[in-house]
């Protein structure tokens, strides 16, 4: 179904997110899978659906959809908080190279329902690098 609804609003929210890790570095191979976990654990708490997902070895594609009331600032805050604290402590050589696990800023873009095949395709081609 297309649209979603709520007791105040018809809506269908769609974003593609993006994100790296500090320094852009590839610290992400060989944990991709429990990234992933930890990806869809955390959007199913917060009511948002992971359409489609693409960890690379440097940085992490999502195309989400999401309620109203969880604008993407707050939903990238949340998945990446979540990630950060829970993979620092299971993977400590990711204390010892980085600061921090993730960057400050992300890349956000809204997505229509006419891009939505489109950036599903492209987020699906990643997986192949």
């Amino acid at each position: 179904m297309r649209w979603k609804t709520s007791t105040a609003a018809v809506y269908n929210l769609s974003y593609h997110l993006i994100w790296c890790p500090k320094y852009r570095r590839p610290v992400l191979a060989g944990i991709e899978g429990r990234l992933l976990e930890l990806l869809y654990e955390k959007s199913k708490q917060l009511g948002v659906e992971i359409i489609e997902a693409s960890i690379q070895p440097d940085h992490v594609h999502l195309f989400v959809k999401t309620k109203p009331i969880h604008p993407p600032q707050f939903v990238v805050g949340q998945l990446k908080g979540y990630t950060s604290r829970i993979l620092r402590q299971e993977f400590p050589k990711l204390k010892s190279r980085l600061p921090t696990l993730w960057t400050r800023s992300y890349y956000v873009d809204s997505v229509g329902k006419l891009n939505e095949y489109t950036i599903r395709k492209y987020i699906e081609e990643q997986k192949g690098y």
